[in-house]
């Protein structure tokens, strides 16, 4: 398998411009010989930047599996990395320049009106990590404080919720990547950071220094599932990612790849999440499935 870590700049080159209705990805790729997938920069355990700069995590090794797929379909295929990030994501899906986004993105109503999801492939829910210096135990702590999200994620729009609904009258800043957003945090520009719980987990494990950092809930406990994302209305694409997915799903392959990530030491600081398979995700892998939580 051929290998390009491409950016965004050059690409956009080679694609300027949007996707057709009736341009299927596989049908892309078996004219250019191209598919292109695209990774997050600081998504860990899911989609960050390893030692050598290259992308790992756990949904890079499902996009892997899915490019096999792809492979074994169109043998001369050479299959391309391009970083994308919270607010550019899906653009680069509508107007082609990526097939298939390999990142920690979260499955929800609005999203489907644009995108296509595969079968669940994670189940995370919103936490706080705050600042232990400065004594905050719970949200209603945060009140008048500085609170930081990270720009186009769906916790933007949750955060502005609890802001008004708690009346919390937060001063919200905003992080261009999961990994400013803890900066913005740790550098004392904000008090609070709300984030998916397994997103603060993974940086925070391999961040040094990070032992003043603590975790408290959120007001908000509905449970989120994360997908790879794809340009909607292509179903034999979505067919052959979903049943790559599932497939792993069924012979034990998903559930070794969980525990190579969330269980085990990752890179690049070789420190484990500790984070055992939640329920929820449990019966999504019993069941596989891409609707929205209940």
């Amino acid at each position: 398998m051929k290998q390009r870590y491409l950016s965004i700049f050059g690409l956009l080159f080679l694609c300027t411009t949007p996707a057709m209705a009736d341009d299927t990805t596989l049908g892309k790729v078996a004219r250019s010989s191209n598919l292109t997938l695209g990774y997050r920069e600081s998504s860990v355990p899911f989609s960050y930047l390893g030692k050598d700069q290259k992308p790992v995590g756990i949904s890079i090794d499902l996009c892997r599996e899915v490019a096999s797929a792809v492979l074994a379909k169109y043998p001369n295929t050479n299959v391309e990395w391009v970083a994308v990030n919270a607010s550019n994501r899906i653009p680069l899906l509508q107007n082609g320049t990526i097939d298939l986004e390999c990142g920690s993105t979260t499955n929800t109503v609005e999203r489907q009106k644009q995108v296509a999801f595969s079968v669940a492939t994670f189940a995370s829910q919103v936490s706080w990590l705050v600042d232990g210096k400065l004594n905050i135990t719970s949200e209603a702590n945060l009140r008048n404080k500085t609170a930081v999200v990270t720009q186009g994620s769906l916790n933007a729009q949750v955060l502005e919720k609890l802001n008004q609904e708690k009346h919390l009258d937060l001063h919200i800043q905003h992080g261009k990547e999961q990994a400013e957003s803890l900066m913005l945090l740790r550098s004392g520009r904000a008090a609070g950071w709300l984030e998916d719980d397994i997103l603060q987990a993974g940086l925070v494990a391999s961040s040094p220094n990070s032992a003043d950092l603590k975790f408290i809930p959120s007001s908000y406990t509905t449970a989120s599932y994360y997908g790879l994302m794809m340009r909607k209305d292509d179903p034999d694409f979505k067919k052959l990612v979903d049943d790559t997915i599932i497939g792993l799903m069924k012979n034990g392959s998903y559930v070794a790849l969980y525990e190579k990530w969330f269980e085990k030491p990752i890179p690049p600081s070789n420190i484990s999440l500790h984070l055992p398979m939640s329920n929820a995700l449990k019966e999504r892998v019993k069941s596989p499935s891409d609707a929205l939580a209940p």
